[in-house]
């Protein structure tokens, strides 16, 4: 079974992009509730609003900036609004969202957009839209072209998010590409329409399968006939890749000589709103970095997997993506591997169960007997013994760059397979004690090499009554002494 390399080091460098993201920007409203009658008035349903579980969020390129941060990256949101209340609401929304700078131009007249979507049960009943779809004006439009110059040579890469609402004027998207062009940045385009040649210059067009098949005019339900669409609207306005979201199906990148498919990686699909942000952002951040294409759209298609498994327009997370990647990669084990969620959850089931939680944390990088010592021990003095693993990111802080040998998934494959481990949880902080924290173990264990007060949790698990052991050490063995005696070997 492979590493989930180099996607998993990937995820490591996100927070070092910036991404410009210019477009149409608009307002997501999730009204939810509860359907219990039909109205008397006529045959549709009464939507009971549960106001606590309503929401209102970015869309449009406001949700692909919002997803671009949420990955750790930095991102320049450029786009026009009406001067209304939704306008300034989105503005206060857009102000809260971390590492994110905007450049929101307000444009006098204008009907800020926004979608009101009414759902029950996870189902969408009804959705409202209010919105301008003229376009902003050359004073409008000269002023988000400012801000793109202001702002693309401290950014690795562009998304154009285009729904037709007016901000992306024939000449803001000619010089927003002209721009790009010159600074070497790839930008990278959610398209909207049929005409396809006003992309020209772009360095991927994304897109999804309907979208595909009106702009080709071609059949695109078998890989094959979307290869064939995709080259076709290619060749018709000389583009040279594109990214086709298929939905429970994934995604193909496709160029002029190479077609790459990806398999859906969500096992339930419960709302696909946004997803498509999800993806552009996700690409995008990658590249800005410098992946190569299969790579990012490797990367993209797995957040894509995690967002359709949320309700509403959602975001993803690096924490989501490494998750899933575990996920995937230690799906023919044991399954013992798990997300701290997953775990805790797991974990309260035990202690209901009446048995005793047991704790302990390392490396565990070139497993040797005085680890398999330390574990026996500390699974003797519970029911069931939970094990806390630095990430690989983790052990570089503390270790150095050319530790560990073996990377996370490794090391949790062959902890895994430890009959005296129940539970392996992977924590990327340099110490376990959020992991502690969740767990609430019974049985706190540490190697004898540490003084109780230098065990991390100590005092948090005797706070409630909980134990802390110190495990008995085995002579001469040590990582760091194998590793010194490797170097030493001819």
């Amino acid at each position: 079974m492979s590493e989930p390399y180099p996607l998993a080091a990937l995820v490591d460098r996100l927070n070092e992009a910036r991404v410009l993201c210019v477009g149409d920007v608009m307002l997501d409203r999730f009204v939810r509730g509860t359907v219990d009658r039909v109205s008397p008035e006529a045959p549709i349903p009464v939507l009971r609003v549960d106001p606590e579980h309503s929401d209102t969020m970015l869309g449009g390129v406001g949700n692909v900036a919002h997803n671009v941060t949420s990955l750790g990256a930095r991102a320049v949101l450029i786009s026009a609004v009406g001067q209304d209340a939704v306008g300034s609401e989105l503005m206060a929304a857009a102000r809260a969202v971390p590492g994110l700078t905007l450049e929101i131009i307000p444009v006098p007249g204008r009907t800020t957009t926004l979608k009101e979507r009414y759902a029950a049960r996870g189902q969408q009943l009804l959705r409202v839209d209010r919105e301008t779809t003229a376009e902003i004006g050359e004073a409008a439009a000269t002023a988000v072209l400012a801000a793109v110059e202001r702002h693309l040579g401290q950014c690795g890469a562009v998304v154009v998010s285009d729904y037709g609402k007016g901000v992306l004027t024939e000449r803001v998207l000619r010089c927003i590409l002209d721009h790009a062009e010159s600074a070497g940045c790839p930008v990278i385009i959610d398209p909207y329409g049929l005409d396809y040649g006003r992309y020209r210059g772009a360095a991927v067009i994304s897109p999804n399968r309907a979208e595909l098949q009106l702009a080709s005019g071609l059949p695109c339900q078998r890989e094959a006939e979307i290869i064939a669409a995709a080259r076709s609207v290619m060749r018709r306005w000389a583009l040279p890749c594109l990214l086709v979201t298929r939905s429970e199906d994934g995604m193909s990148l496709i160029t002029t000589d190479q077609a790459t498919h990806f398999s859906a990686q969500a096992r339930e699909v419960y709302d696909v709103s946004g997803a498509g942000d999800t993806v552009v952002a996700t690409f995008a951040v990658a590249r800005a970095l410098a992946a190569a294409p299969p790579l990012a759209a490797a990367l993209a298609n797995t957040a894509a997997g995690i967002v359709v498994q949320k309700l509403g327009t959602a975001v993803v997370y690096p924490e989501d993506i490494l998750a899933a990647l575990h996920e995937t990669h230690l799906r023919l084990s044991d399954a013992k591997v798990k997300p701290l969620a997953a775990a805790a959850r797991i974990v309260d089931g035990w202690r209901r169960a009446g048995q005793r939680i047991g704790f302990t944390n390392g490396t565990f990088d070139l497993l040797h007997p005085g680890h398999l010592s330390s574990i026996r021990q500390a699974r003797s003095a519970c029911d069931r013994l939970v094990l806390g693993l630095n990430s690989d990111s983790s052990v570089r802080r503390y270790k150095g760059p050319t530790r560990p040998i073996q990377g996370e998934t490794a090391r949790a494959l062959v902890l895994a397979s430890i009959e005296q481990v129940d539970l392996v949880v992977i924590f990327d902080d340099d110490t376990p004690m959020a992991v502690i924290q969740a767990l609430r173990p019974d049985v706190l264990v540490k190697g004898a090499d540490y003084r109780l007060d230098q065990v991390v949790g100590a005092e948090f698990v005797a706070s409630y009554g909980g134990k802390v052991i110190l495990a008995d050490l085995v002579d001469g063995q040590s990582t760091t002494r194998t590793i010194a005696r490797m170097v030493k070997k001819p």
